[in-house]
């Protein structure tokens, strides 16, 4: 039993040290092509697993060869999903907004827009509500609706008022 409980230790001081030290290790592996994140997550899901599922099943038992099985699969188990949820924490999502996105986007004036200055508009980018100045060839009030036709900087566009 003190086997599989030191192989389960020795996942757990794995993850710790991954956790710990995880961007030099990561630097390391991902040189040769390796992600780091990836391997250290599996590995230690694994052997944390192995070790404790298996230590868990020999005490249950007192077979041996039941208490490897039982860690195998555990382990197999434990470390297929630490592989899966490091990848979908890593891969992040689409929501990344680019300026070239706003363009068609339709927004609400917010701060009436004047005939040769800035006013404000609102528009939902990637499910979140966006505050953005805005220019117009005409002057648009508070409260209509617009579309945007071009961004100029980062946080400025150019819109055109909404026909109904």
């Amino acid at each position: 039993m003190l086997a599989f409980l030191i192989i389960g230790g020795i996942g757990i001081v794995l993850l710790l040290i991954a956790v710990i030290v995880g961007d030099a290790l990561g630097g390391a592996l991902d040189s040769i092509g390796i992600g780091a994140d990836w391997v250290t997550g599996a590995v230690a899901g694994f052997l944390g697993a192995f070790g404790f599922a298996g230590a868990l099943a020999l005490g249950l038992t007192d077979s041996t060869l039941v208490a490897v099985l039982v860690g195998l699969v555990a382990g197999i188990g434990f470390g297929a999903l630490a592989a899966w949820g490091t990848r979908e924490l890593q891969r992040g999502d689409d929501s990344t907004v680019r300026s070239a996105a706003l363009v068609g986007l339709t927004g609400t004036v917010i701060s009436a827009i004047p005939e040769q200055g800035y006013g404000e508009i609102s528009v939902v980018v990637a499910g979140h509500l966006t505050k953005l100045n805005a220019r117009c060839a005409e002057p648009v009030p508070s409260g209509h609706a617009v579309i945007v036709d071009a961004v100029l900087s980062p946080t400025s566009v150019s819109v055109t008022p909404r026909m109904l």
